[in-house]
C-alpha cells in the first residue's frame, strides 16, 4: 500500500515462510507495545525493537520452555514501518545472529525476509498504545509451535474426548466419530512433521561430523 525500499506483500509472506506446506503455523510479535508513560523511558532503536520481538515472552503465542538454541526457525519475516532504511535493518539482523538470539536450521541458507515502509504506523484516537515513528512485525516459522498442539490442544482434547464431552453434538449434525479420532492422529503426524524437521537437522550435522572423521583418518 506504501512506498519503502523493500515492499512486501502478502504473497512473499507465503513464498518465503512455509518451505513444506504442512508446517505453516506462525508465531508472531510487534514492538513496540507500550503505554505513553513507559514510551518515554524505553529504546526505541531499530535493534531494541527487533529484539524485543524475540523475547519469548512478547510473542502472541505462549510457548512453554522456549530455548533460542534449541528451538529453531525454518524462516523469519521482519516487517518495518516508519523511519527505518535497509543498512538498521541488515546490521540488526547481524547482530541477532552474532548474540545467537535466534537460532536457523541448517539447510537454510539465509532465513530472513526483510520488508520496510516509509509510512509511520497509523495512530488512533483514544489507544492505549502509545504512538511511535516506527515498528517492527515479527512473524517466524519455528519448531517451537509444535508445543502448542502437543502440551495445550493434545491434552485437552483427550481429557474431554476420554469422556466424550461434546461428541454427540458433532454426531448429531452429521459427523462420524471416526473423524474425531482421524483428526487427532493427523495433529499427532503434524507434531511429528515439526520435529523431524529437528530430527533431520542434528543427522545431517552427525553425518558432517563423520565424514570429518573419515577424513582425519585417512590422513
Amino acid at each position: 500500500r506504501f512506498g519503502g525500499e523493500l515492499n512486501v506483500d502478502l504473497c512473499e509472506f507465503q513464498t518465503n515462510l512455509v518451505p513444506f506446506p504442512r508446517l505453516h503455523f506462525m508465531i508472531t510479535a510487534m514492538a513496540p507495545i507500550l503505554t505513553p508513560k513507559k514510551i518515554d523511558v524505553a529504546a526505541t532503536t531499530v535493534q531494541a525493537l527487533t529484539d524485543s520481538c524475540f523475547a519469548p515472552s512478547n510473542f502472541f503465542t505462549k510457548i512453554a520452555d522456549f530455548d533460542a538454541q534449541e528451538d529453531k526457525y525454518m524462516a523469519i519475516s521482519v516487517s518495518y514501518r516508519g523511519s527505518v532504511n535497509a543498512k538498521e535493518a541488515s546490521s540488526t539482523i547481524n547482530w541477532l545472529k552474532e548474540k545467537k538470539k535466534i537460532c536457523f536450521v541448517d539447510w537454510v541458507p539465509t532465513g530472513f525476509k526483510v520488508g520496510l515502509n516509509q509510512q509511520p504506523p497509523a495512530v488512533l484516537a483514544n489507544d492505549d498504545v502509545a504512538p511511535c515513528k516506527k515498528n517492527v512485525v515479527m512473524i517466524g516459522n519455528n519448531t517451537a509451535i509444535a508445543r502448542v498442539f502437543s502440551e495445550r490442544i493434545v491434552k485437552k482434547y483427550d481429557v474431554m474426548y476420554s469422556q466424550r464431552a461434546f461428541v454427540h453434538w458433532y454426531v448429531g449434525e452429521g459427523m462420524e466419530e471416526g473423524e474425531l479420532t482421524e483428526a487427532r492422529e493427523d495433529l499427532e503426524s503434524l507434531e511429528k512433521d515439526y520435529l523431524d524437521v529437528l530430527s533431520e537437522d542434528a543427522s545431517d550435522r552427525d553425518d558432517g561430523n563423520q565424514d570429518e572423521e573419515e577424513e582425519d583418518d585417512d590422513f
